[in-house]
């Protein structure tokens, strides 16, 4: 793994992103309003995305090891303002009561099992931090009001999403590749692709040299792996079309 945060500090973060989360959402100008970052979404749509998956991580990590994860809850959140975020505070709750409980090693399903993020309650909560950090910015969208992420939240966005998005065993059908990461607050990675699969690592000095590289804040570099940014929002080098490969790029593994 590019970085390794506390457990104590994944919990603290998943809190306060989801107290912005809230404030984000009782600013918006109605739940009907639209997330211009996710096309035919509401924001009542938003957080019930949200809400949900909180709840089913909280009951996939209280399921421990498994082939398969618990079906979702069907059960619709609340359309009454209030007790949407009521409702979603509780399903917030429930997450982090779940992985309280559970400890940073107790395994569980997870979808990026065969890559580099481990499958277990740590992985699970270094997750849903920034599932909750992005919604958190898409909320905020909608609102009219974006603040700039926390930095620290923010880089490590980056390397997780690397860590769990980006690295598989399943063999790169291209030409083999060394993509290089930037972010002007200090820290860089790299993610080697070729016949082993694409593997993230933090960017030495002895590191081969980039096939292409890619540079911008922690913000903009996350919300371009997340789809919100383009990548002409970046100052990109090297060849343009390994990036373009990457994003189009659906691993079987």
């Amino acid at each position: 793994m590019t970085e390794s945060l506390e457990y104590s500090a994944l919990l603290r973060m998943i809190e306060e992103r989801s107290v912005a989360f809230r404030s984000a959402v009782a600013a918006a100008p109605s739940l009907d309003a639209p997330v211009p970052s996710c096309p035919e979404w509401t924001v009542f749509d938003l957080v019930q995305h949200l809400g949900t998956g909180q709840r089913w991580w909280a009951a996939i990590v209280a399921a421990g090891p498994a082939e398969a994860p618990p079906a979702k809850d069907a059960a619709a959140a609340p359309r009454e303002p209030e007790a949407l975020l009521a409702w979603y505070a509780e399903s917030n709750e429930l997450l982090l009561s779940v992985l309280r409980e559970a400890g940073p090693e107790r395994e569980c399903w997870a979808w990026w099992r065969a890559g580099v993020s481990p499958a277990n309650a740590w992985g699970v909560a270094r997750r849903r931090v920034h599932e909750v950090l992005v919604h958190t910015y898409d909320a905020q969208l909608a609102a009219g009001a974006v603040r700039p992420m926390p930095v620290d939240v923010a880089l490590d966005g980056v390397a997780e999403f690397l860590d769990t998005c980006n690295s598989t065993p399943a063999a790169w059908p291209h030409e083999a590749a060394t993509i290089h990461y930037h972010a002007t607050e200090g820290r860089s990675w790299l993610l080697t692709l070729d016949g082993t699969g694409a593997w993230p690592a933090p960017l030495t000095d002895d590191a081969p040299p980039a096939s292409a590289s890619a540079t911008g804040t922690a913000e903009q570099l996350l919300l371009l792996f997340w789809g919100r940014l383009t990548l002409r929002d970046l100052k990109i080098d090297g060849d343009q079309q390994a990036f373009e490969q990457l994003i189009a790029w659906e691993p079987e593994e």
